[in-house]
């Protein structure tokens, strides 16, 4: 039985001893009153479900599925932020291998320069020497001829002093000759 059929039937036997309506009159029980705010319950129940607790589990629907992509998109960020520090290691390796290179062939051209300017430096210092033999050689040789000259014309004084006499031009250069061939031997 449900709880109106029985309330009717405590109002229908009100005048009876039943416990059931001495509660209710006891207690006061209107029914016209309980039964129209069981009706007006009822229609703020259905306005409510209708206006406030269906857009409100919208809500949050939409926000679990929001949170839903969000995990979604920080998985996909994650995954996206992996492949890029792979990819930066990658560069990072291969630029490193680059600027080896680059310093390797860099070591190899100084190295090279250093032989070429080596080698440009000796044929340079070949040369002065070279030069300084010559000009040696030169100088000796003048030295000579001026030691010659001086020999032969110490030797024709000394020989026109030591005879007394005045010496030919003939006699001169035969003086000398021979002053030269000694100092040659």
């Amino acid at each position: 039985m449900t709880l109106i059929t029985i309330l009717a039937a405590a109002t229908a036997a009100s005048s009876s001893t039943n416990p059931v309506v001495q509660l209710v009159e006891q207690f006061g029980v209107d029914w016209w009153k309980f039964i129209s705010q069981c009706i007006s319950f009822s229609i703020v129940a259905f306005v409510l479900h209708k206006y406030a607790y269906q857009p409100i589990l919208n809500v949050l629907d939409e926000r679990r599925k929001r949170i839903a992509e969000g995990l979604a998109n920080a998985e996909a960020s994650k995954k996206q932020l992996a492949e890029a520090q792979q990819q930066t290691a990658q560069i990072l390796s291969t630029a490193k291998a680059e600027a080896q290179r680059i310093i390797d062939e860099a070591r190899d051209l100084a190295k090279t320069v250093g032989e070429r300017e080596t080698q440009r430096a000796v044929a340079e210092a070949e040369q002065i020497i070279a030069k300084a033999r010559e000009a040696t050689q030169l100088e000796h040789q003048k030295m000579l001829a001026d030691l010659r000259k001086e020999v032969a014309r110490l030797v024709i004084t000394t020989a026109s002093r030591v005879t007394g006499k005045v010496l030919t031009e003939r006699d001169q250069k035969r003086l000398a000759d021979e002053a030269t061939k000694e100092i040659s031997a």
